[in-house]
């Protein structure tokens, strides 16, 4: 199961479990669009492969399945935008 990692790994944006903007490698590295579109340029930085957008969990299963917690961004980052 996907751990729906919070926020982007390189500016630490907010990406919560129905974001849009989420992106992911096979690893699971989380990035926002903004960062692969643009200064990544669609290689994931730890890995070099690609990304694919990060399916969005139903509300209803977030209860029983909630997304991870644990920031992987910039330490101190409280982003909100995908900048």
């Amino acid at each position: 199961m996907l751990e729906m990692r919070p926020d982007c790994e390189r500016c630490g944006t907010d990406l919560p479990p129905d974001s849009p903007d989420a992106r992911i490698c096979t690893f699971e590295c989380t990035f926002c669009a903004a960062c692969v579109d643009g200064p990544l340029a669609g290689v994931c930085p730890n890995c070099g492969g690609n990304f694919e957008p990060r399916p969005i969990r139903p509300a209803h299963l977030l209860e029983k399945f909630p997304a991870s917690a644990e920031r992987k961004g910039p330490a101190g980052s409280t982003s909100t935008s995908s900048s």
